[in-house]
């Protein structure tokens, strides 16, 4: 089916899954083979299921400094252009012919900044969106909420509208970790008016280890004083078993992108490792094993091959890893 586009459907996707206890993942993305690993993951969980339109959140950030995915969609790095093939390609994979077409797919703005993204703000279609996580938790508290009221009270009307209460951490930052508290909460919520909102629980953006602890406890006392509208950022940085049961915590969104880049990456580079003689070619495998990049166990005979060292041997290998990551954190909360 078409986007899942316009305030009072998108609701109705969260509603149905409240009902289901369902979790909604938001899987960012920046090129078209993380889209289709995502679309994938998704129809071939309905299938098995008999449930062919299972809702699925794709989306990307626009000027986010810290990771501009727009601008990684394209090698111009434009991040306008990039924007607008992400778009394009969303339209052709959820219209009439595509294997996704059954799919509740929604399109999510994530990250979207109150000073780099303002000018694009002020013009842009936001209709054509899903919902928009509008970020002004780099503001002192108060001027965040502020900025973040006046965003709702234009645009959500249109759409749903994720804030942010408080910046969540870096990994390689190793600062010390604000948590959000109940009362920052509830006060954020209450003078927003957001539908959704992000609570700093633990967990960290572009961790390089699932090690974190995610505080489900004081996710269950933010929960009591505003309701299960609680965003999860950084799911990546948790293992599964610590965030299966976040529907119970009052988290209705989560967010993930890292998993699908740094776990699928090993199995790339192992591949090509394992068949470096076809990767390369005999001459330079060898080349490459004297020099100590290459162990015994590698392939050095070849001989080089089409079928291996193309983009879409490469792209092949990531999309089937990065499908199965993505089924993998699906089933943790589409029981």
């Amino acid at each position: 089916m078409p986007l899942i586009l316009g305030r009072d459907n998108v609701l109705a996707v969260y509603r149905q899954a409240a009902e289901r206890g369902w979790v909604l993942p938001a899987f960012n993305a920046e090129n078209l083979t993380s889209i289709e690993a995502i679309l994938s993951a998704a129809r071939e969980l309905g299938a098995a299921r008999g449930q062919p339109d299972l809702p699925i959140i794709t989306g990307l950030t626009r000027k986010y400094d810290h990771r501009s995915q727009a601008a990684f969609y394209t090698h111009t790095r434009d991040a306008q252009l990039g924007l607008e093939l992400f778009m394009a390609d969303l339209r052709v994979l959820t219209g009439p012919g595509s294997p996704f077409a059954d799919l509740q797919v929604l399109v999510h703005l994530d990250h979207i900044q109150w000073d780099a993204d303002q000018d694009w703000l002020e013009t842009a279609d936001l209709g054509a969106f899903s919902s928009i996580m509008y970020d002004a938790s780099t503001l002192p508290f108060d001027e965040n909420i502020a900025r973040t009221r006046a965003f709702m009270e234009r645009a959500g009307d249109t759409l749903l509208v994720e804030g942010a209460c408080d910046e969540i951490g870096e990994a390689a930052a190793g600062q010390p970790m604000q948590l959000t508290s109940p009362e920052m909460a509830e006060r954020y919520a209450r003078e927003t008016g957001v539908d959704i909102l992000v609570a700093n629980l633990g967990t960290e953006h572009r961790a390089g280890a699932a090690d974190l602890h995610y505080h489900g406890d004081l996710a269950r006392a933010i929960r009591a004083r505003v309701g299960p509208r609680i965003c999860l950022h950084g799911t990546s940085s948790v293992p599964p078993a610590q965030v299966r049961g976040l529907f119970a915590d009052g988290v209705c969104k989560v967010n993930i992108w890292t998993a699908i880049e740094r776990d699928s990456t090993p199995t790339l580079l192992r591949d090509m490792l394992a068949h470096a003689g076809r990767v390369v070619g005999p001459q330079r495998a060898a080349a490459w094993h004297d020099e100590g990049l290459l162990g015994p166990a590698a392939d050095l005979a070849g001989p080089l091959a089409l079928s291996h060292y193309t983009t879409v041997y490469r792209q092949d290998l990531v999309f089937a890893h990065m499908k199965r990551i993505v089924r993998e954190f699906l089933e943790l909360w589409y029981t």
